[in-house]
């Protein structure tokens, strides 16, 4: 992965400490939707850990949501019939599109941390088909370097492509690097990325950044220079890149529109039962 390094770090973001809610134990916002057009493709990313209750049935519209379990165990289902738990490292992606209806939960009730991403769409896609794909992390591709090991679960890093079906392109990687280890990421030049470190600090592009901080670079040539900022510990980074759609966004509640009378619309929707009814699977 040897290419010129252009790219800078824009801005590095603490979050938002939410705290508990009647949902979850404890909550981060890392991505804030108070500015979508300066985030996008990436609308919202939190960090949650809970038992119970959890994320039960609720809808959502107009984007796809990427989740990532860090650890513990996710109970997934749908109205489209997928029923499953994921275990640490496993994603799932899924594509709202035109409606679904889902629920998130610890597995027994007993412990989750994960983080979901929000992914903006086109107008074109919003309404797309409703789509659902586990990504688990055995069956995703890696490649490693002496020292650096990079888990690609969407996109095509140096001709290694992840197993993320997308209706918007988007490059998701997990980075491992040992201390001392380095590395230049490819990325897109039309891209918007950002950098969230897992565990441990990174120099991203020259900065420091450190476990819980988000790094942003907006589009520019040339890819993102990673490295282990500790000595003495290793450090863990998930970078995701997108084009940014570029178009009108807005968002209500569990949608993402283009218009308030589309948010208006798809409330509509989801109370007359256009989205199906809402399931009766049994926990698992």
């Amino acid at each position: 992965m040897t290419r010129p390094v252009s790219r800078t770090v824009d801005r590095v973001e603490e979050g938002l400490h939410a705290g508990p809610d009647a949902q979850v134990d404890d909550k981060r916002l890392l991505i804030l939707p108070t500015d979508p057009a300066r985030t996008d493709p990436f609308l919202v990313l939190a960090e949650d850990w809970f038992s119970a209750p959890g994320f039960e049935w609720h809808p959502h519209r107009g984007l796809e949501t990427v989740t990532y379990v860090v650890d513990g165990v996710l109970e997934h289902g749908d109205s489209l019939g997928n029923a499953g738990a994921l275990q640490a490292g496993d994603v799932q992606w899924m594509t709202a599109g035109r409606g679904i209806i889902h629920r998130e939960l610890a597995y027994r009730d007993e412990r989750a941390h994960t983080l979901q991403l929000w992914l903006n769409l086109p107008a074109a896609a919003r309404l797309t088909d409703t789509r659902y794909q586990d990504l688990l992390a055995s069956a995703r591709p890696r490649i490693t370097r002496p020292g650096v090991t990079v888990d690609v679960i969407s996109g095509t890093v140096d001709g290694v492509t992840g197993p993320a079906l997308n209706h918007w392109p988007v490059q998701s990687v997990v980075v491992t690097l040992d201390p001392g280890a380095k590395l230049d990421l490819p990325v897109p030049a039309a891209d918007r990325a950002f950098a969230l470190v897992l565990a441990g600090a990174a120099a991203v592009a020259g900065r420091t950044v450190r476990a819980g901080q988000v790094a942003w670079s907006d589009p520019a040539p040339g890819g993102l220079a990673l490295r282990a900022a500790d000595p003495d510990r290793p450090v863990r980074v998930m970078v995701c890149s997108g084009r940014p759609v570029g178009e009108p966004i807005v968002l209500g509640g569990p949608f993402v529109m283009n218009s308030a009378e589309e948010i208006e619309q798809a409330y509509r929707d989801f109370r007359t039962g256009t989205f199906g009814p809402v399931p009766k699977t049994t926990r698992l």
